[in-house]
């Protein structure tokens, strides 16, 4: 699958699906999306990252680079394998359907996983039994290691790794062989967990290639210092001999910020990378392509240079930036998994070497329509100027919906006055010759007619819903990653409007 020609799509996490147990799945109400992203045209599912969360719900931060987030397991299709009862369901506890209220979701949802695991090898179908040693065999080079992170974790209430015992956290070997022991039951129950989720992915993979729709990935350049990615292989990161980091990943000062951004993410060490061809970017990369049509790597810009901030200080101030693998890496994991369709996500600050690798390696880059309004943006990022081989998004999960972007007042913390807000309003009105009175479908159109291939828009866009559906806000701790949607929200009208306009502009 490539992103040549032109197509279009719709951009939505699964736990924001609809359903009954509090999160969204990846059960039949999955499969409904499905069917109905096809009716209104769509060709692209584009996701966020599908790993297990950790403090904060964050899809961006998570356990594993490898693994699967298990609350995203469907119950329904355990019902249906004979897994769980449909009276254990019936006393799972009521939920909110508007939001995922992640406290009371993750402890009812886990309470019941750790039941089903507990009782797979009795209740497991043959042909269920024989799927599940399969890919134990097939995935155990990264499932081992994470069952065992998962179940110390939790032996250890949950800490990060660098504040466990300093002989786990060093994995030395005769102490890891004891906790392989002692803790049996928890990493089977992680293993089986793990089986689930690549298994109920997978059969809705399936399912869309039926419907002929596509799914759009995301896989992070940074992974979290707290996870297994990290403790099972201190050596590619730059840390200190207690595991923590040295530096860490984030944005040195720049006209958006006098003290940057300091993101926590341990760094690369390119040079140990280098020496073994890449090899673990390489797994990296083919394990992604086994959940996911296309993929868009996130802060690509990473690739050319990342900034390097000191662990110990609380800002970017003293940052640097340091030159990243470039082509090599890519050009190592073509030899090894052939050419494949990946969106670089080429936002923010954004270097003319970033833009040389992009174009070298032949990957298509984002435009934001909420970005191409403001008062000093280049001629390329006037929207009727977008080259070919780009994606165009009304917006991202990043962003406030577009509704919320035109009606909503600068907050404490921004940088654009009320002013700039009026002068960026009256900027997209002119351009699109509208009254801004259905802005967000004026931008819709305006993405599926733009010269970009591809042109992906939020759901809430579609639904026409104002910030209180957004779903992240950078920078803001908590009520972030929560938003569900209704099946009532999503209008016949409005489905028929996409379709139209997808068709009229050349993208059904």
């Amino acid at each position: 699958m490539n992103l040549a020609g032109r197509s279009s799509g719709i951009l939505l996490h699964p736990t924001s699906l609809p359903g009954r147990f509090g999160i969204g799945e990846l059960g039949p109400e999955a499969d409904r999306w499905l069917e109905r992203l096809a009716q209104m045209g769509q060709r692209h599912w584009q996701v966020l990252p599908l790993g297990p969360t950790g403090f904060g719900d964050s899809p961006y931060q998570t356990l594993s680079t490898f693994a699967g987030n298990p609350l995203v397991i469907s119950f329904d299709r355990l019902r249906d394998d004979g897994l769980v009862d449909a009276e254990r369901l019936a006393a799972v506890p009521a939920v909110p359907a508007d939001h995922v209220a992640f406290g009371a979701v993750i402890g009812a949802r886990l309470a019941l996983l750790h039941e089903v695991a507990a009782a797979f090898s009795e209740r497991a179908r043959p042909e269920i039994s024989t799927a599940f040693e399969q890919f134990a065999d097939e995935h155990g080079w990264w499932l081992d290691e994470y069952s065992l992170f998962v179940s110390l974790k939790a032996h250890f209430a949950g800490r990060s790794w660098t504040d466990w015992p300093g002989d786990v956290a060093r994995r030395e070997p005769g102490v890891l062989a004891a906790a392989r022991r002692d803790l049996a039951a928890g990493i089977d129950h992680a293993r089986t967990g793990q089986f689930l989720f690549h298994d109920h992915w997978r059969r809705l993979r399936v399912r869309a290639a039926a419907l002929g729709i596509s799914i759009v990935g995301d896989l992070p350049i940074f992974v979290a210092q707290d996870s297994a990615d990290v403790w099972c292989r201190p050596d590619l990161y730059a840390l200190g001999e207690d595991g923590r980091p040295t530096v860490v990943a984030g944005v040195p000062p720049d006209y958006f910020s006098q003290t940057g951004q300091r993101w926590g993410n341990p760094l690369y060490r390119w040079d140990v990378h280098a020496a073994d061809g890449y090899a673990w970017w390489i797994a990296r990369l083919r394990h992604a392509f086994t959940l996911f049509d296309v993929l868009r790597i996130d802060h690509f810009r990473g690739f050319a240079a990342s900034g390097e901030i000191p662990a110990a200080d609380p800002t970017a101030e003293h940052g640097r930036w340091m030159p990243g693998p470039g082509r090599h890496l890519f050009d190592a994991a073509a030899a090894a998994l052939g050419p494949r369709p990946i969106i670089a996500e080429d936002l923010g600050l954004i270097t003319p070497d970033v833009d040389e690798l992009r174009d070298a390696l032949g990957f298509p880059g984002m435009r934001i329509l909420q970005f191409a309004f403001g008062g000093e943006q280049p001629e390329t990022h006037q929207p009727d100027r977008y080259p070919e081989n780009s994606v165009v998004y009304t917006g991202t999960h990043d962003n406030d919906t577009t509704l919320g972007w035109y009606t909503s007042d600068p907050g404490p913390d921004s940088t654009c006055t009320a002013e700039q807000l009026a002068a960026d309003r009256h900027r997209v009105r002119t351009f699109l010759g509208c009254d801004g009175a259905e802005i967000n479908w004026d931008l819709i159109a305006l993405a599926l007619r733009t010269p970009a291939n591809t042109a992906i828009v939020p759901l809430q866009d579609v639904m026409g819903l104002g910030s209180e559906a957004r779903m992240n806000v950078p920078g803001r701790a908590w009520g972030n990653w929560q938003w569900r949607f209704r099946w009532e929200q999503l209008r016949p009208e409005a489905e028929e409007r996409l379709e139209n306009l997808t068709r009229s502009a050349g993208r059904r």
